[in-house]
């Protein structure tokens, strides 16, 4: 005799979004660390971003494949990590001026914060597409491009980083784990965008 089986169903309470956030700063912790290196952080956001790419489309992945595509990203992101801190000093420069009151200096000042802006939005979007075998220089003209034509997801990824800034202001280590919440940020524009 056949027993009829019954589908127990046990209620969730958000329990695979919890783990996507779990999941996040997770990530922003292994983001952290990665970066330690001053000029690691393109790679580390692209390891990051792919990570969380991999986890949500449940293809599995953890630390060891973090710190593969860790190291596959640097070979050309190192570059790329220079390159944004000379941005940034360039930009502080402009910030110092600005302050010292040189005529049309808080123009020039909040032009280069901008700028300066537009460059990490750039970068972030650049990062959650990265893939191994991607070159930066092309990842980087296609981001800029995304940053201008979706100022929308280019503004929720500001917003992000908002988030991180604040974090850092109320619980500097909270900023740690909230790092990977600003891939996950970028990773969901770049799909929204994809999709459109």
């Amino acid at each position: 005799m056949a027993q009829a089986r019954v589908k127990v169903r046990r209620p969730s309470f958000g329990g695979e979004r919890f783990a996507v956030f779990a999941e996040c700063l997770l990530t922003g912790v292994w983001i952290a660390v990665a970066s330690l290196g001053v000029v690691t952080y393109p790679a580390a956001f692209a390891a990051g971003a792919r990570h969380l790419r991999r986890r949500t489309g449940h293809e599995g992945g953890g630390l060891g494949e973090f710190v593969a595509d860790f190291r596959t990203a640097l070979r050309g992101g190192w570059v790329v990590g220079l390159a944004g801190w000379v941005v940034a000093a360039v930009v502080w420069v402009d910030v110092l001026a600005a302050r010292a009151g040189l005529p049309g200096g808080p123009l020039v000042g909040a032009v280069g914060v901008f700028a300066l802006i537009g460059v990490v939005v750039a970068l972030l979007r650049a990062a959650a597409v990265w893939a191994p075998g991607d070159s930066w220089r092309a990842l980087l003209a296609d981001a800029g491009r995304r940053t201008v034509l979706d100022p929308a997801g280019s503004f929720l990824i500001v917003c992000g980083l908002g988030v991180v800034a604040l974090s850092a202001t109320f619980v500097a280590p909270l900023a740690v784990p909230v790092l990977g919440a600003v891939a996950a940020a970028a990773l969901a524009v770049e799909e929204r965008y994809r999709h459109r």
